[in-house]
């Protein structure tokens, strides 16, 4: 399968343009997955997001703002 990168960066918002993995989405969840982190996509676009863990993320969703 052939990256679509350039489809992704349509959709994609990440903050952090300057990253290498910037709309290689299957880069990015691996990345971010080893570390325990969800990417900045799953969580709301108008929420700044500093901490992406699992668990700031389950409490997000546990206060119905995710």
């Amino acid at each position: 399968m052939e990256c679509q990168q350039t489809l992704n960066l349509d959709a994609c918002t990440c903050t952090a343009a300057g990253c290498p993995r910037h709309g290689i989405c299957c880069e990015c969840l691996r990345n971010h997955l080893a570390h325990r982190q969800l990417p900045r996509c799953l969580f709301p676009a108008d929420m700044d997001v500093p901490d992406r863990s699992f668990e700031a993320f389950a409490q997000l969703v546990n206060s119905g703002q995710a």
